[in-house]
């Protein structure tokens, strides 16, 4: 596992890596994934440098909890890296030559592990790689 369990540990690693990025220090090989995710998402800059970093984003408060969301990113890009499933570098790589944007590929992607992940939390059951490699392999058959 990349980060702790606590929720404020995770949320400072993303403030320190984007204070880091802004004060033009060196960054980790993880810092500097962080620092891209949060580069793609301005309208999240102002959550990572908030004071209230441990502010709750509950599903009816009608926004996205950031935190989460560049979560699933760095989520999507190990899985890739890693080609874990087996076969999500090819999907990844079919879906990029669909959008011609990595950013757009990683989002079709998200949507297909959060469902999988809100799936096996509902059922409090491990993740369904196979269901969710089927859902990706769905999605990259809409690419071709």
């Amino acid at each position: 596992m990349i980060f702790g369990q606590d929720r404020g540990e995770l949320r400072r690693m993303y403030r320190d890596a984007w204070r880091k990025r802004s004060d033009k220090l060196p960054l980790s090989p993880l810092e500097a994934q962080i620092v891209a995710v949060i580069e793609w998402h301005p309208e999240y800059h102002a959550d990572v440098t908030s004071d209230d970093l441990d502010r709750d984003y509950a599903p009816d408060g009608g926004r996205t909890n950031p935190f989460l969301h560049m979560g699933l990113h760095l989520g999507i890009r190990e899985q890739v890296a890693t080609n874990r499933p087996p076969g999500i570098a090819a999907i990844h790589t079919a879906l990029l030559a669909r959008h011609s944007d990595a950013h757009a590929a990683e989002h079709e992607m998200i949507e297909a592990l959060a469902e999988t992940l809100w799936e096996a939390q509902s059922s409090n059951a491990p993740p369904d790689e196979q269901k969710y490699l089927r859902r990706l392999q769905a999605l990259a058959a809409q690419a071709v």
